[in-house]
């Protein structure tokens, strides 16, 4: 039974709750996941400075003891660089740029040459260190404790502005899946540890970030897709597949309709593997468009909108 994707007449109000849904959270709790991931990176980033002997010394052998600090120091020049960027004015290989910015070095780039480009690197930094910021660097004196931390501030502002929509989304996918385990909880469901195998739930349970293996087309091979959430219905048969639900949210329209052949691919794949009998769904909140809507329709997508999450018993669980 098709819940939302065959009822267009009911779309346009749901876009307009789902929004005013989206926008009211946004409202009442980004602001606090937001500054309570600016503290924790303020603390990173005075780290940084400390290591740095507050930026005087940026050398190789902290970078090799330290390589995830490199995007605090992009951070701390003016302008700040970006990551290709920083390959280009530093002279040094992509790669080496793109492990640290993971926390780690490239693991066969001979010792010599590792030194010469974070010695480059270094450097760099050094020199376009942002004089407004790091007052004590032009005047050639020592850093007060007030200096540093107010440096320390601003840069992790700069960095927590720059992972603005991942840290708001973080929150809201969080929010999202308690807003599913509570729904099932208080119908006598009973969460399972994360990394459960799909094909191991009992009925009446429900597991988190569930990996299931895929069919790469024309290869004997399989690739882990990963579910949001899997449930086990209550009165499942034995061999049954779980009901995958994948939570969607999103702050404005068009990013929306970028995203949404992912679930489309994502389900493409399940049912090449798993047949026509594979249950996938999409719990939304925000910004989904009559666009998106029709376009995962038409791949025969259904969804639940969290503003009416009662919608949920009409899988069948």
């Amino acid at each position: 039974m098709s819940i939302n994707l065959d009822k267009p007449h009911r779309w346009k109000a749901d876009i307009a709750l789902s929004v005013d849904m989206y926008n009211d959270w946004f409202m009442k709790f980004a602001p606090t996941a937001f500054r309570e991931t600016r503290i924790g990176v303020t603390e990173d980033v005075a780290k940084t400075l400390r290591r740095t002997r507050n930026l005087t010394d940026v050398t190789p052998a902290l970078l090799r003891q330290y390589p995830g600090v490199l995007a605090t120091l992009r951070m701390s020049t003016c302008p700040p660089i970006a990551v290709d960027r920083l390959v280009g004015l530093a002279g040094v290989p992509k790669n080496l740029v793109a492990s640290m910015e993971k926390g780690r070095l490239p693991p066969h780039m001979p010792t010599a040459q590792l030194n010469a480009e974070l010695e480059k690197i270094g450097a760099l930094i050094e020199r376009m260190a942002d004089p407004d910021i790091f007052v004590w660097l032009v005047a050639k004196r020592t850093a007060s404790k007030t200096e540093a931390h107010r440096a320390a501030t601003i840069v992790a502002d700069r960095l927590t502005n720059a992972e603005a929509n991942p840290i708001i989304r973080n929150a809201q996918e969080k929010r999202q899946l308690a807003s599913i385990g509570m729904w099932l909880e208080a119908r006598g469901y009973t969460k399972l540890p994360e990394g459960m195998r799909y094909d191991s739930m009992p009925p009446g349970t429900y597991s988190f970030r569930l990996n299931v293996p895929v069919r790469i087309e024309g290869s004997t091979s399989t690739v882990n897709i990963p579910i949001d959430t899997a449930v086990m219905p209550l009165l499942a048969k034995a061999g049954e597949l779980p009901l995958m639900i994948e939570a969607k949210s999103a702050g404005d329209f068009t990013n929306t309709n970028k995203r949404r052949k992912e679930e489309a691919q994502k389900v493409n794949q399940l049912r090449h593997t798993y047949g026509n009998g594979v249950r996938f769904l999409l719990f939304l909140c925000g910004y989904f468009d009559g666009g998106y809507l029709g376009y995962e329709a038409a791949e025969g997508i259904d969804w639940v909108w969290e503003h009416r999450i009662d919608d949920l018993a009409e899988c069948g669980i």
